[in-house]
């Protein structure tokens, strides 16, 4: 089997560092890290030339304060609100992390597709410093200018819960994600910073009011980084077909998220999931995307894989069922990166 290489729209590793115990963060990346989808050493065997490396503000546990010193506790339907001084410390810790990564050699933080480009030529791993949740962006967005300084260059507004901009959709089955209100004055001036500032603007986990807010708002196209299609697996999640058809109208991308309860029609949680389910959401994709839309979104190191991925060392996997399905080389390549690097160069310059 050949190794493809591909360019991955969404994992959660930088979480998993953060959140492990010792000091030195960047070790495990570098060397291996036993119990993570992605370290460097399987990213290489694996194909992975690059991808975007979110930073998502946790929520707290049960019980705890907040720095703001507001009580946590469970609504019915999503996770509460994230104070931004929490969410200041859990992206700040993720941020440093990556850019610590960076000096030490391991990857290259690309500000755009250009140094993109450079780095996977060069055989450096690339990432997009990507936030999914905004809780760390202040509504004055002098922290927006601090992190695109530090090299965001894409932006999930909310994770599944609300914040100052918008509101997630719950983990939710058999629901649409028509859920809950718009964008709020300050996210919709945030979709226009953004469109200003060329950083991407990604709607997974995005409601359905707030997706049609940004669709009217922005000038550049929109993506979502690791979500489904709504008509096989309904989860909120996922994304139903007049927003498959938003995306299309803005020559945007969708990466296919691997999480394999956004897979399953019966969105289970089970890892005894096949490839070729995936493959069918590739199909779907396809046929309301074109050939130029669809692109890859794992979530690996934030979700249960598919038993036959396992980890990034399992991509190849997806990539050649594709081939074997009749997908010919030149589009495979396309959904393994050339649709990410296009897209970003039409968002991020």
């Amino acid at each position: 089997m050949p190794n493809i290489p591909f360019f991955d729209g969404h994992n959660d590793t930088l979480l998993k560092l953060w959140m492990a115990e010792g000091a030195d963060k960047e070790k495990p990346f570098i060397e291996g890290m036993a119990g993570a989808h992605i370290d460097l050493p399987r990213a290489k065997a694996g194909g992975m030339v690059g991808g975007f490396f979110a930073m998502f503000p946790p929520p707290l546990p049960t019980g705890a304060k907040s720095a703001a010193g507001a009580p946590v506790t469970l609504s019915e339907n999503l996770p509460p609100q994230l104070a931004w001084a929490d969410a200041q410390v859990s992206t700040t810790g993720m941020a440093s992390i990556l850019l610590r990564l960076e000096r030490a050699g391991a990857l290259a933080v690309c500000r755009n597709v250009g140094e993109l480009r450079a780095a996977i030529d060069a055989g450096t791993l690339a990432s997009v410093f990507h936030i999914e949740g905004a809780e760390a962006i202040d509504t004055d967005f002098r922290s927006l200018d601090v992190l695109y300084a530090a090299g965001l260059r894409s932006v999930g507004l909310v994770w599944s819960r609300a914040n100052a901009f918008a509101t997630g959709v719950p983990f939710r089955h058999n629901v649409d994600p028509d859920i809950g209100p718009g964008l709020t004055d300050a996210g919709k001036e945030l979709v226009r910073a953004c469109n200003r500032m060329g950083v991407m603007l990604d709607m997974s986990h995005l409601n359905a009011a707030g997706f049609r807010d940004v669709a009217a708002i922005s000038d550049k196209p929109i993506v979502a980084t690791h979500s489904n299609v709504h008509a096989i697996c309904p989860h909120a999640r996922n994304l139903v077909d007049w927003q498959l058809a938003a995306i299309a109208e803005s020559k945007g991308v969708v990466g296919l998220n691997f999480a394999v309860g956004f897979l399953r029609p019966d969105g289970k949680f089970v890892a005894d999931t096949e490839i070729e389910l995936m493959v069918r959401h590739v199909d779907a994709l396809v046929e309301a995307l074109g050939e130029d839309g669809v692109a890859l979104g794992s979530d690996f190191d934030g979700a249960m894989m598919p038993t036959p991925i396992g980890d990034i060392t399992g991509v190849q996997k997806l990539l050649q069922a594709l081939l074997d399905k009749g997908y010919g080389a030149d589009l495979v390549n396309k959904i393994a990166i050339g649709n990410w690097l296009s897209v970003l160069e039409r968002t991020i310059g």
